[in-house]
């Protein structure tokens, strides 16, 4: 289930030459998220571009050195995203490509779906956004309140809010998760392209992530085109709540990625200013071996993409030691680190969003219980 430690230790090589240029950049984008266009092009970004793409849509655009490396399972991906996380997570996720809409494309589109997907994303600079989480809601689709409603003339309206969602504002296209009647077999994902009559986003007041410009979407009948609906070429069964599933699967196992790359992150920094201070070297052991729960909760997804619990233990296992780790790299630098050290201060913000997204910790107990 897990690929050979050579291919794996060759992604981590590659993805981590540009750890230090994504750290160079994150402040600046958190301070203002919309400086992140001044960064376009930069090595980082344009990794993070090309190891989220299917390779068939990158070509020749693909970035030096990953060419001969295949990052199209979601185990390569996971192994890039704690690398670029390493860098610093609110990069990686405020950076343009596929991101979590490409997630649900893959898992949903037909063929020509995925082509004018990637299509649309071809010149590098164009965001995405994923809409599931709603306010009151979360992300538990089957209290989802989103309407899909078709039109007599043919076509469809989007009614609803989303709230959470990263790039929300700056996105020209996105995955959005709806429902067109009551039953759990009535959600469809629609693909949606902005700006549009009917939609309106706004920025929100974040603490963590700020790079990723994380806001509230309203689609007060945003027009759908019949072929923008995701999955209509699949089995009744497959287009509603088992989309669902499987787009969480692959998310919560990329978000327990982002957690562990900042945790690895925050560590490495305590070292640096602390050199052997031994705690660090018990608090890298910890995160080595979560390393490893994620790594494999990765290969599940690519060997059985239904299995819940894999994601689940891996998402939250990784987002608990996060927040564990950044508590305790205040305590390890002195009362005063988070003033002294501002990359720090960020990251130990940055840590506590990832364990709200696409479920709770308490939500993946109750997933992991049922499995169970």
């Amino acid at each position: 289930m897990t690929a050979p430690a050579s291919t794996t230790a060759a992604l981590r090589e590659r993805f981590a030459e540009v750890v230090p240029d994504l750290r160079s950049r994150a402040l600046s984008v958190d301070a203002d998220p919309t400086t992140i266009g001044d960064h376009l092009g930069s090595p980082g970004l344009e990794l993070v571009r090309g190891a989220t793409t299917p390779r068939r849509y990158l070509g020749s655009s693909a970035p030096e050195g990953i060419r001969d490396l295949d990052t199209d399972s979601c185990l390569a991906r996971v192994v890039g995203t704690v690398e670029l996380a390493r860098g610093d997570a609110a990069m990686l996720t405020a950076s343009p490509g596929p991101s979590l809409a490409g997630a649900v494309v893959d898992a949903l589109g037909s063929e020509a779906q995925k082509d004018y997907f990637y299509d649309a994303i071809a010149d590098g600079a164009t965001w995405t956004f994923f809409g599931m989480t709603e306010p009151g809601i979360g992300s538990d689709a089957t209290m989802m309140g989103t309407r899909l409603e078709r039109e007599p003339t043919g076509g469809y309206r989007l009614f609803g809010t989303k709230r959470y969602i990263s790039n929300g504002t700056r996105g020209a296209i996105g995955a959005v998760f709806a429902r067109t009647g009551p039953s759990p077999l009535s959600i469809r994902a629609v693909l949606v392209e902005c700006p549009a009559d009917g939609f309106t986003a706004r920025p929100l007041d974040m603490t963590g992530l700020r790079g990723a410009r994380i806001s509230e979407l309203e689609f007060d009948g945003m027009p759908v085109r019949e072929d923008m609906v995701l999955g209509s070429h699949l089995r009744l069964s497959q287009r509603g709540i088992w989309g669902v599933v499987r787009t969480f699967n692959y998310m919560r196992v990329h978000i327990g990625a982002l957690a562990l790359g900042t945790a690895l992150a925050i560590t490495e920094y305590v070292q640096r200013q602390r050199p052997g201070f031994a705690p660090a070297d018990v608090i890298t052991a910890r995160l080595l071996a979560a390393r490893q729960v994620v790594y494999d909760a990765a290969a599940s997804v690519d060997h059985d993409p239904d299995d819940q619990r894999p994601p689940s233990v891996a998402k939250l296992h990784a987002t608990g030691l996060a927040v564990t780790v950044a508590h305790w790299a205040a305590t390890a630098l002195g009362p005063a680190s988070l003033l002294e050290h501002p990359l720090l201060e960020k990251w130990c913000r940055d840590v506590y969003a990832f364990e709200f997204m696409d479920g709770t910790s308490n939500i993946q107990r109750l997933q992991i219980a049922r499995d169970l």
